[in-house]
């Protein structure tokens, strides 16, 4: 089968940033998961070169908009080179052969009848590239970044948008998964069922662009930037030309932030029926980083360049972080003790302790060689439950719940070292069985092993060295006998490697500098005043006998729904080890949505009366944390056994 991945064509108005990283490392991620299932793939990136603010920003430079772009685009075909992006080809559209296929595409459309000639006026925003109408914009104030706008009155060829609007509806009503997570799809629908105005294409009050086919004999019209990036994705294929990749054009999966999926998810297809080419399969829409849980700013200094991260810890860690740490989707918040937290709990004692644990193990008890051969004998239950865990991740993966498909992956890990605590290996050596603790190191053996085969899409270098000291080979193969058709390993002698994950005991990324105070805003030199911290009130507390009759268990999100004819309440259904799941109505609608809340871990308290809300009952309560930047549930920062009481 063969699968086409892309990410956006980054716009070279200025270099990489974390966010880039981040839906790269998704792209290279999904190849190598589609290379496991046996797929022959087709991975685009690049760069998207055209428009007035690069002219403007050359000019400023004392550069053409050539040279300008020559100069970013280098830096993120470095940066991706550097991080071992496994890209097919890096596309930028100042390319020749993009340009005729966009000229091509083009006369297609007119000839279609789908493009047209007029005259526009309306709220242009230089830094978006977008036009906007009266209603939309605030005090003449761009409605998406804020930035002035300025009236532009010009002769422009229009793309009639308009008359795709039910087919688009259609489509969206078809596929359910067009569009991933779900919330985001709704927010699409509702945009077009507001009605699509048709789309101005062309500019003529700036000259760097593609001109149009030489058949219009129009020399001052440029076509606008967003249907010259777009048609990138067919045009690499060779859309236009010798179509010799256009094979693979066959429900493509495209990789997205927020802030352009509305040219992704309405303007992209729109084109495509015009053309009569496939829809995507998927376009997954990623949310946007903070840091430290401020907006990044040049301004602040708090800008995170990958490329400092990759150089403190490693493109490994860097990838697994970005995609533990939030889920798909949402807004995540970048912060240093977050991923330190990270190395040190998941991949250090999780997982990197597990693996010296095997190898000093085998070594001593029996000379380094490791046997599955009686592994169903003794631990038959054991490995029904690695295999469940296992059979989760393909789901998770096509949804792109990458967050939740590493916490289901950890589970196997955590499974590995409770078994090692359950069965004491050492003891079995004392007291003689042999056999039993040689088929005990087969189960940690396979649990280490078709595990690395799953995680080496999120971890590539760190999955071969795991798969390498298990005589596995990262293939599609071995990933469908031990992984798919649950094969077990055959009998092997473990190969010695180093820790992986060494612990990290401190800060490696620079503090940015704080900006300096403006002349007339020097502070004082005379000291503030101490300031009296009031007594503490004791009216309040509580014995520690008080607090032992709180029940707060783990417990983790099996279903979410929203309630009818309620805006805050969702309905949860929640596994807390009691052999049922527990109905829980929590006030959390505004801030969750229900799909990226399954699979979630949370503290409940689980002795809370049960009580009726809108006629649902509930049986406990979520806990969270709210202050004015919104609500946050309470989590553990590892995966606990459901049940687990904390105290």
């Amino acid at each position: 089968m063969k699968t086409f991945i892309s990410t956006p064509i980054y716009y070279v108005n200025d270099i990489p940033h974390i966010g880039h990283a981040y839906t790269t490392l998704i792209g290279d991620m999904l190849k190598k998961y589609h290379q496991l299932l046996g797929d022959e793939v087709f991975f685009l990136t690049g760069t998207d070169e055209h428009g007035q603010k690069i002219e403007q920003s050359a000019r400023t430079r004392g550069k053409t908009p050539k040279e300008y772009a020559d100069t970013i685009s280098l830096a993120f075909k470095n940066l991706w080179d550097s991080f071992g992006i496994d890209y097919d080809y890096f596309i930028r559209t100042t390319d020749d052969f993009h340009c005729h296929s966009v000229q091509v595409a083009f006369q297609k459309m007119y000839e279609k009848g789908d493009i047209y000639k007029g005259e526009y006026e309306g709220h242009y925003c230089v830094s978006c590239e977008s036009f906007f109408t009266e209603t939309q914009v605030i005090d003449g104030k761009c409605p998406d970044c804020g930035k002035d706008t300025t009236i532009l009155r010009e002769e422009s060829y229009f793309f009639a948008l308009s008359k795709y609007q039910e087919k688009l509806l259609a489509w969206y009503a078809a596929c359910p998964d067009c569009i991933l997570p779900a919330h985001k799809k709704n927010e699409v629908v509702r945009f077009v069922e507001n009605g699509l105005n048709d789309l101005s294409i062309t500019r003529t009050s700036f000259e760097w662009g593609i001109k149009l086919p030489a058949s219009f004999n129009e020399s001052k019209h440029v076509m606008y930037v967003w249907l010259d990036a777009l048609l990138n994705y067919v045009s690499a294929l060779g859309y236009g030309g010798d179509g010799e990749r256009m094979d693979f054009w066959k429900q493509p999966i495209h990789i997205v932030g927020k802030d352009i999926l509305r040219f992704h998810a309405v303007y992209w297809p729109a084109f495509l029926m015009s053309l009569g080419l496939d829809l995507p399969k998927h376009i997954y829409t990623h949310g946007w980083w903070t840091r430290d849980g401020k907006k990044m700013s040049k301004s602040i200094g708090n800008v995170i360049d990958p490329k400092e991260v990759a150089k403190a810890y490693g493109v490994e860690i860097l990838r697994y972080f970005l995609m533990r740490e939030v889920p798909f989707g949402q807004d995540g918040d970048f912060s240093e003790k977050a991923l330190i937290l990270r190395v040190n709990s998941d991949l250090s004692n999780d997982l990197g302790n597990l693996l010296n644990r095997l190898i000093g193990m085998s070594e001593k008890y029996f000379g380094g060689k490791i046997s599955s051969a009686n592994t169903p004998k003794y631990f038959q239950a054991e490995l029904e439950a690695l295999h469940t865990i296992l059979a989760k991740l393909p789901l998770l993966m096509e949804q792109m719940q990458l967050s939740r498909y590493l916490e289901e992956l950890w589970r196997a890990f955590v499974l590995a070292n409770g078994a090692i605590t359950k069965y004491e290996p050492w003891n079995l050596i004392k007291n003689n069985k042999h056999e039993e603790c040689e088929a005990f190191l087969g189960l940690i053996a396979n649990i280490l092993g078709k595990a690395s085969l799953c995680l080496y899409p999120i971890m590539p270098v760190s999955a071969t060295k795991i798969a390498d000291c298990l005589k596995i080979k990262i293939s599609h193969q071995d990933y469908k006998h031990l992984v798919l058709d649950r094969a077990l390993l055959k009998d092997f002698t473990i190969e010695k490697i180093d820790a992986l994950f060494p612990k990290i005991d401190g800060f490696r990324l620079e503090v940015a500098p704080q900006p300096q105070a403006e002349p007339d805003k020097i502070p004082s030199k005379t000291p503030a005043p101490p300031k009296i911290t009031p007594p503490i009130d004791t009216s309040e507390t509580i014995e520690i006998s008080d607090f032992t009759k709180l029940d707060i268990r783990i417990g983790t999100i099996m279903t979410a729904c929203k309630i009818p004819k309620s805006d805050k309440l969702l309905k949860l259904q929640i596994d807390l080890g009691e052999g049922r799941y527990r109905q829980i109505v929590s006030g959390i609608a505004k801030y969750y949505a229900p799909e990226d809340l399954i699979g979630s871990q949370v503290c409940v308290l689980a002795n809370l009366k049960p009580a009726k809300l809108m006629g649902e009952m509930s049986e406990g309560m979520i806990l969270a944390s709210k202050d004015e930047k919104g609500l946050s549930l309470l989590r553990a920062t590892e995966v606990k056994s459901n049940g687990s009481k904390v105290s």
